[in-house]
């Protein structure tokens, strides 16, 4: 205050601890095919992602909270995608971006290609197209947020369990 008095703030600690995680996440980027050119465009500076917060993109599955998995995943690669999923810190979200990591495209309608990362990890936020657009992943990255300050992701429903 400007008189030199002091002034309060309250609210719940939980509320708090959401509001600070969804507007810090730290992204682990996957991308394996055209999905993962769109996300590279989000990152840069024409859209620009740190306006909402995700702009320390990380390469270590020790340092993120958030796995955009943009592309198709083949069948050799999901033990590799859970591998690094369970290398990252509590709590940690995923957004599938494309049809291919969130169904596995029918146009690549084979025996090696995943139906969908949500056989393999829990998915919190699916961004359709193929490829979607930088707004797309911009929409489901504000989706998340909402999520997140609503408690309503994956890693929230784990730690209340």
């Amino acid at each position: 205050m400007r008189d030199g008095s002091t002034g309060f703030l309250t609210t719940r600690l939980e509320q708090f601890i959401s509001w600070g995680r969804k507007n810090a996440l730290w992204p682990l980027p996957f991308g394996t095919s055209c999905c993962g050119i769109e996300m590279m465009s989000t990152l840069a500076a024409d859209y620009d992602i740190s306006r909402f917060g995700a702009e320390v993109v990380r390469f270590s599955p020790r340092q993120s909270d958030l796995l955009i998995v943009a592309g198709i995943v083949n069948l050799k690669m999901a033990p590799v995608l859970r591998m690094i999923y369970d290398q990252m810190s509590d709590p940690k979200w995923v957004i599938s971006m494309g049809s291919c990591a969130s169904s596995g495209n029918g146009l690549f309608d084979s025996y090696c290609v995943l139906k969908g990362i949500d056989t393999v990890i829990p998915v919190d936020v699916y961004v359709p197209g193929c490829p979607p657009n930088p707004e797309n992943l911009l929409h489901g990255l504000l989706g998340l947020q909402e999520k997140i300050s609503r408690g309503d992701t994956h890693a929230q429903r784990r730690q209340r369990a």
